[in-house]
């Protein structure tokens, strides 16, 4: 049953405050200002529930070296599936149904890809135009609030749970769910498939010259890091308790802004550290915002300038990455390097 949009009940929400409150970095709920155990408790436990978001970005960008584009046509299709199943009582089966909405927009990138030879880029733009209106098609509507048929909110009832309990129990189970998402990922990674595809991204030529199907590998690669953007627009919704036409703005720079903070704490090591790393950064990333946008760094503007604080964030590991990158000038001799100056 479709109830009231979520710009009514955060009205409401703004209403009982008195007028002094700002909109939540991580969603679109306003919270009272200067609330930095409400930012502490429920942001980091909102970046856990779009952890997956990191981990299906440094699949296609890490393991893949694939610029995937698809990722917020993929976490929208996610999250306006969970709200039409949730909707309609199917809570626990909305994520699974979710995953598999995500590997679809993944299958139809690498299909766009491999099959009809388009480039990367373009492919994931494609397949993200057409995903804006099939998501509002899905929904029936610009937002769909899924009311009572929420996975934390049945998780809260189940145990009892009231006030600032619900904010540790939320950042728990969020946690759970990441860290099996994790292992099963890491385990799967280690398989003769799994295999395969970071081949594929090391090397395409080595695989072909070992007779493995390049094509299957990278829409496989391509079908798991979509579904598990799908996946965390699923959670997203539950936790939010609604999805609409923006809930998946900023998703691409956040996952990117999850894997390369990661990997500035933690280092190239692998795929089971970059998975492992992701999760931090995100934590990171979504308590930086936070707590940018409660102390009000920039003034009453500090809301409205996040997409913007987010490119400040991600722009320092970038420039220190591209330094160690850079080569050494040569003298023309062959020699050790001169002296520019």
């Amino acid at each position: 049953m479709r109830s009231r949009c979520w710009k009514q009940q955060n009205k409401q929400q703004k209403s009982q405050t008195g007028g002094r409150a700002a909109r939540c970095a991580c969603c679109n709920f306003f919270i009272p200002k200067g609330t930095r155990t409400y930012a502490l408790s429920h942001c980091p436990a909102r970046g856990l529930t779009v952890r997956t978001v990191g981990a299906g970005v440094y699949i296609s960008l890490r393991v893949l070296d694939i610029p995937d584009l698809t990722t917020e046509g993929s976490f929208g299709f996610g999250s306006a599936l969970a709200a039409v199943l949730a909707a309609g009582g199917h809570t626990y089966l909305s994520l699974p149904i979710a995953f598999l909405g995500g590997m679809a927009a993944g299958l139809i990138t690498g299909l766009l890809q491999t099959k009809l030879q388009v480039h990367p880029v373009l492919a994931g733009i494609i397949t993200m135009s057409g995903l804006y209106s099939v998501n509002l098609i899905v929904r029936g509507g610009p937002n769909l609030s899924i009311g009572a048929a929420n996975l934390f909110k049945q998780f809260y009832k189940a145990l009892h749970l009231t006030g600032d309990q619900r904010k540790v129990a939320g950042a728990l189970l969020a946690l759970a769910i990441c860290l099996v998402v994790t292992l099963l990922l890491i385990v799967f990674f280690k398989t003769h498939v799994g295999l395969c595809i970071r081949a594929t991204g090391d090397n395409q030529d080595m695989v072909r010259a070992s007779s493995i199907n390049v094509d299957a590998t990278l829409i496989l690669g391509l079908c798991i890091s979509n579904g598990l953007i799908g996946l965390a627009g699923a959670l997203v919704t539950h936790y939010v308790g609604y999805s609409d036409t923006s809930t998946s703005n900023g998703t691409l720079i956040y996952g990117l802004a999850a894997v390369i903070i990661g990997e500035a704490l933690f280092g190239k090591r692998g795929v089971t550290v970059g998975l492992i790393s992701a999760v931090c950064g995100s934590v990171i990333y979504k308590l930086i915002v936070t707590f940018v946008v409660d102390i009000e760094l920039f003034g009453t503007n500090s809301a409205n300038l996040m997409k913007l604080m987010c490119a400040v964030i991600v722009l320092p590991p970038l420039l220190s990455r591209c330094q160690a990158r850079r080569p050494e000038p040569q003298s023309k001799e062959g020699g050790p390097p001169q002296c520019l100056m």
